[in-house]
């Protein structure tokens, strides 16, 4: 599991250079009900859990990849922001696409 961790940070980083990535629940919600998403990363220590209980349930139906990692502060920091936050979702893979290929098959 810890390697997904790193990969996903990874695959966040690389698809925010390369790609195209949306960040928070709402807007990863969004990318997958519209068939849009490749990689969701969700932060574990978002309080309350509510805010993203519904986002792996969601990959899951749609087939996407979705991984979780112990911190919004990295999760947001990946995505490039100054602030934590709950989910990203890649929707353009850009050079990230052989990372997320890796985490699909685990």
């Amino acid at each position: 599991m810890a390697e997904n961790v790193e990969s996903a940070y990874e695959a966040v980083e690389l698809a925010k250079r390369t790609g195209k990535i949306k960040k928070g629940s709402n807007e990863v919600t969004k990318a997958l009900e519209k068939g849009k998403a490749k990689l969701v990363v969700v932060a574990e220590d978002i309080s309350p859990p509510e805010i993203t209980m519904h986002i792996p349930l969601l990959a899951k139906e749609k087939g996407v990849p979705f991984v979780e990692v112990p911190s919004k502060e990295e999760l947001g920091a990946a995505a490039g922001l100054g602030v934590g936050t709950a989910a990203v979702v890649i929707v353009q893979e850009g050079d990230a696409k052989k990372i997320i290929a890796e985490i699909s098959k685990k």
